[in-house]
């Protein structure tokens, strides 16, 4: 039987969007380009031209990064003209997904290697750029989803506020976990776990993420205001006890990251050393208006179809949307808090849309290799309600 194995992943340090940060003046295909050079020069012996194709995610997929910008991020890498590329685009979750899609095509024999990617660069393509029009906000969902959801589908930040409200969530607990998703992310710097699946980019002085705060504190969190509140949702909700904030939300980022996948046949024969294999991926949907929440029944899907229980998971990679959302996911599936998000999430770390599942699957895949650890799951929730999660496994050296 074909499988599907990670042999390398790598991701670029995370960036902060405008505001000075590092990336701000780097074209989007270009940022892409240096993880796919920087993944390849990783693996002894591989010819990029020897890669049956590069999958890449894309959220903003508009402007400079519109076009199919992974076949043009290809290109720019040095890659030969023969390796085709393909643009994904699952909101959130799209460079999780194009890791499902890599190793379904090496199942299926359709692929022998393969390079699952994702790149976002929100300080050139601004988060929402895909639905403006001429400098005006387009009707995107359409007068069937609209009389499907009266009143419309909503802000993500309105949606956190929801999930908040629904799981009894205080202001206090959603700035407790953003403050400790700084101290763990702080603390992996510091003690040198991200060294070896980050790769700096060239001539831009950015050595680590941007947007960690080492010092941050629940005192400090709790003085900023609720980014979402407006009286229209709350006529429409009912009353909201506004509590999600910039501080316990993932920022705006700039960023990417690569995986290289084969089969273990493959890699035997080209003597690369298979590190993880993906066990099993799927997706569901769930409500829009909730949206984020889809997380909770794609790690129920996911487990049931690996046949494994939340007792068998070693380590959890869970997308730190927002507070909210990780800590109903937590109280709804009874996971070990000390095995989740181990060195810090998106709300340290960062949030580069398109780029963020993959970063979220080399960080996972080092943390099972650092701790011993065999299975790890990741999960991601996306706009629109849907959800990816994935269970990869440790191979032994």
């Amino acid at each position: 039987m074909r499988d599907a194995v990670i042999v390398e992943a790598v991701r670029t340090p995370v960036g902060k969007a405008k505001r000075g940060g590092a990336y701000l003046d780097v074209h989007p295909v270009d940022l892409h380009a240096h993880a796919l050079r920087s993944l390849v020069a990783r693996v002894p012996g591989l010819d990029p031209g020897d890669v049956d194709d590069v999958i890449g995610g894309v959220v903003g997929q508009v402007g400079e990064q519109s076009t199919n910008s992974t076949r043009l991020a290809a290109i720019a890498a040095g890659f030969p003209e023969s390796v085709p590329g393909v643009t994904v685009d699952r909101q959130c979750g799209s460079s999780q997904q194009a890791l499902s899609f890599a190793a379904q095509g090496l199942v299926a024999g359709a692929y022998d290697i393969v390079i699952a990617s994702g790149v976002e660069s929100m300080s050139r393509v601004p988060i929402g750029s895909a639905a403006v029009v001429n400098g005006v906000r387009t009707d995107f969902t359409g007068p069937a989803v609209a009389a499907r959801y009266p009143g419309g589908l909503i802000p993500q930040g309105v949606s956190a506020e929801l999930i908040a409200r629904k799981w009894g969530l205080s202001r206090t607990q959603l700035d407790e976990y953003a403050a400790t998703s700084h101290h763990r992310a702080a603390a992996a710097w510091r003690q040198g776990r991200f060294a070896a699946q980050v790769a700096p980019l060239p001539g831009v002085d950015l050595a680590m993420d941007e947007t960690i705060r080492p010092g941050t504190t629940v005192a400090r969190l709790a003085e900023l205001p609720a980014s979402f509140a407006a009286d229209h949702w709350t006529a429409r909700f009912g009353e909201i006890d506004w509590r999600v904030t910039a501080g316990n939300s993932s920022p705006l980022n700039d960023g990417s990251a690569a995986l290289l996948l084969t089969t273990s046949d493959t890699a035997r024969r080209r003597g690369s050393r298979p590190r993880a294999r993906i066990h099993t991926a799927t997706v569901v949907g769930d409500d829009p208006i909730y949206m984020l929440t889809g997380i909770i029944p794609a790690t129920a899907k996911v487990l049931a179809r690996a046949g494994l229980t939340m007792d068998d998971i070693d380590a959890f990679e869970v997308n730190e949307a927002f507070s909210s959302v990780v800590l109903a996911w937590l109280a709804e599936t009874g996971a070990d808090p000390i095995r989740v998000n181990v060195d810090g999430g998106a709300i340290a770390i960062g949030h580069p849309l398109g780029a963020s599942g993959a970063r979220l699957a080399t960080t996972l895949l080092h943390v099972l290799e650092r701790t011993g650890g065999r299975y790890g799951l990741q999960t991601m929730c996306e706009a629109g309600g849907t959800a990816n999660a994935t269970v990869i496994e440790r191979l032994d050296a």
